[in-house]
């Protein structure tokens, strides 16, 4: 690395975090400041006439936040050449970054596409809310905690996965005349299975009230067993700091 050049301060402040640094700090500040700014507008159905400029505000303070950090990717993976840069804009963060500066594109609020498609791609900024996961240290410490938790995480999800699919084959078999479409049945299964209860979708019969109650009964087992990782590789996370 080169000493003391402009690549180099310009990631200590970007992307090192620094409390010992007020440039960094203050450069943290803000960036949650303007995530914060940038998602007041999905707090209101009309649209008013400071939206825009200030949606151009932040996106232009977010796509100059991306470029900076895309500029200093061989620092953030220790790593030299060209490999750096292109492995730079698929890690998840960067993703995140570009996901919440694609509804603010011209070409998106032109008219060009049908306004349900529209609306869709404008949700998107909710995104701009998960950038400010990087500034949060509680949030850095769930996040690995998730990373080295992943295989038995995963093991969970598939059990439930397999537990949602077997109970909406057999609710869906036992209540055709409740369950329209097997789409039915499924959501049925994974209401139950968060112990919700919507109320919404029912079973009728004898056989499927049984079903749902046993299906209640192993939901509370399964959720609770992602609940119990998390919080004892939390933990132990926090014990190793």
């Amino acid at each position: 690395m080169e000493k003391h050049g402009i690549r180099e301060k310009i990631f200590t402040v970007v992307l090192w975090p620094n409390k010992r640094n007020k440039l960094s700090v203050s450069y943290d500040v803000l960036m949650v400041a303007v995530i914060v700014v940038g998602t007041i507008p999905m707090a209101f159905k009309e649209t008013l006439p400071w939206f825009r400029p200030v949606d151009i505000a932040c996106v232009t303070v977010f796509v100059v936040d991306y470029i900076l950090r895309l500029s200093t990717a061989d620092y953030k993976f220790h790593q030299k050449g060209l490999r750096p840069f292109l492995r730079y804009p698929f890690s998840p963060m960067a993703v995140i970054d570009l996901i919440s500066i694609i509804p603010s594109l011209p070409v998106l609020n032109n008219g060009v596409f049908g306004a349900q498609l529209l609306n869709a791609v404008r949700v998107l900024r909710v995104f701009r809310i998960f950038r400010a996961a990087r500034y949060s240290k509680s949030v850095r410490i769930i996040a690995g905690v998730f990373k080295k938790s992943k295989e038995p995480l995963l093991a969970v999800g598939t059990l439930a996965a397999v537990y949602v699919l077997v109970s909406a084959l057999v609710i869906y078999n036992i209540e055709p005349d409740s369950f329209v479409t097997f789409f039915d049945a499924v959501y049925w299964a994974t209401v139950s299975l968060t112990t919700m209860g919507y109320g919404d979708i029912y079973p009728v019969t004898t056989a499927g009230r049984v079903v749902t109650m046993i299906s209640s009964v192993f939901g509370i087992a399964i959720v609770a067993l992602p609940a119990g990782i998390i919080t004892a590789g939390y933990m132990s996370a926090l014990n190793e700091q």
